[in-house]
């Protein structure tokens, strides 16, 4: 069964730039460190061979995850979005109720969310309360702490 997620031209360049990395860079080294440990000799009692098979494993799992992720990823369209409504890509500035604190938040995929860059995931907590929301509206939101209202004053596209 397929996860299809959804990114941007830049996330999913990053994501395919970190693949060819692992495969170009980390796969050879992987395969050396095995070498070099093969020429110290007994690998029944090799703990450095033992060592850098299990590292490749380890690599070729993360290669494999991350190329079905490439396989299912699909590009937004920011010019087919709805600029009245958040959606993934929308920066909505908001301002919270309780403290009258104004913010600003890009609403992305999981793994191109970034807080200090001011990206949050569609998939949080406030990424789900905010989705759908329009200007004028008031989104409360359930965290761990409580729950939040957030009066949305602002969408745009990045």
């Amino acid at each position: 069964m397929s996860n299809i997620s959804y990114y941007t031209e830049e996330g999913l360049q990053n994501l395919k730039d970190e693949l060819n990395h692992l495969r170009d860079v980390e796969r050879p080294k992987a395969s050396q460190a095995i070498a070099d440990a093969r020429d110290k000799g007994d690998l029944s009692e090799n703990a450095e061979y033992d060592a850098a098979k299990e590292a490749q494993g380890l690599l070729e799992l993360k290669i494999s995850k991350l190329e079905e992720v490439v396989a299912n990823a699909r590009l937004i369209d920011e010019s087919q979005l709805d600029t009245t409504k958040v959606l993934v890509l929308s920066t909505v500035k908001l301002k919270n109720q309780q403290n009258g604190m104004e913010m600003s938040y890009t609403l992305v995929s999981e793994s191109e969310a970034d807080l200090k860059a001011g990206k949050i995931s569609v998939t949080s907590p406030i990424g789900k309360g905010l989705l759908g929301k329009e200007v004028g509206d008031v989104a409360e939101i359930e965290v761990p702490n409580g729950k939040l209202k957030f009066d949305i004053l602002e969408i745009s596209r990045e």
